[in-house]
């Protein structure tokens, strides 16, 4: 199984957005900040979540990034897609050539795990993260921690 961090870090900056979407677009940097991400890397995240369509940037003075639709619609399993991250368990990529071009005697146990991993995001949308009352308390300690980036909507973490 490769989640490597591309995914993990895609996973957390979309949740830090929609954490923040009540604000309007939110800065990579303050997204940088807050999650303790190269902005370079955001960068290159969020390129490819802009062409997947799940971001559109806002250009100009407190521009930014917002999330493209309702939080609830996107799976955790979407976001990592988006950025081309693999999921599959199997030592061939699911192509079922693992051992001297045929199937090696575990590769429907690694299939199988790969569909429930995948399954198993596929069940999870950022909305119900951002909405689970441990995610609203860490991003409120880290918007105490960093006053400069944007302030969580006060509601969140209540």
């Amino acid at each position: 199984m490769r989640l490597t961090t591309r995914g993990r870090y895609a996973v957390t900056a979309m949740l830090d957005l929609a954490l923040h979407d009540a604000e309007g677009p939110v800065a990579l940097a303050d997204v940088a900040t807050r999650q303790d991400i190269s902005l370079a890397y955001l960068e290159q995240l969020f390129a490819r979540l802009r062409r997947a369509g799940l971001v559109a940037s806002v250009r100009g003075p407190g521009g930014g990034y917002r999330l493209e639709g309702d939080a609830h619609a996107l799976s955790v399993a979407t976001i990592i897609d988006a950025v081309e991250e693999s999921l599959d368990a199997t030592r061939c990529g699911g192509s079922g050539n693992c051992q001297e071009g045929e199937r090696c005697l575990t590769h429907d146990l690694w299939t199988a795990l790969s569909r429930q991993v995948e399954d198993f995001l596929d069940g999870i949308s950022l909305g119900a993260l951002a909405a689970q009352q441990g995610i609203r308390t860490v991003a409120g300690r880290q918007d105490a921690q960093h006053p400069v980036a944007g302030r969580i909507d006060a509601r969140l973490v209540q």
